[in-house]
């Protein structure tokens, strides 16, 4: 029984500290010219389909250097960039 709660402790204890990491994590800016579909997501206004887009694009055209090259993307406009702000970086 000891051993029982001494597992439940631990293992509530890694979740906590994992959770934290990844809240860590979720506040640091994201580089638009490595992210993978998955990280981009996590910005606003940017799903599946346009993190997709901004992968094919940067492929296709080479890095982005600011914000406003995001807007050569198809589907976002400048309230999107706005809305990014200090939430990417290239």
């Amino acid at each position: 029984m000891k051993n029982l709660l001494s597992c439940a402790l631990l293992t509530l204890a890694l979740s906590v500290t994992t959770l934290a990491v990844a809240q860590e994590d979720a506040s640091a800016p994201i580089d638009i010219n490595h992210a993978s579909v998955e990280a981009l997501t996590e910005l606003p206004g940017i799903g599946d389909v346009k993190a997709q887009a901004i992968i094919e694009d940067r492929e296709a055209n080479g890095p982005f250097a600011s914000l406003d090259d995001l807007t050569r993307v198809k589907g976002i406009a400048e309230g999107t960039v706005q809305d990014l702000g200090d939430r990417v970086t290239f």
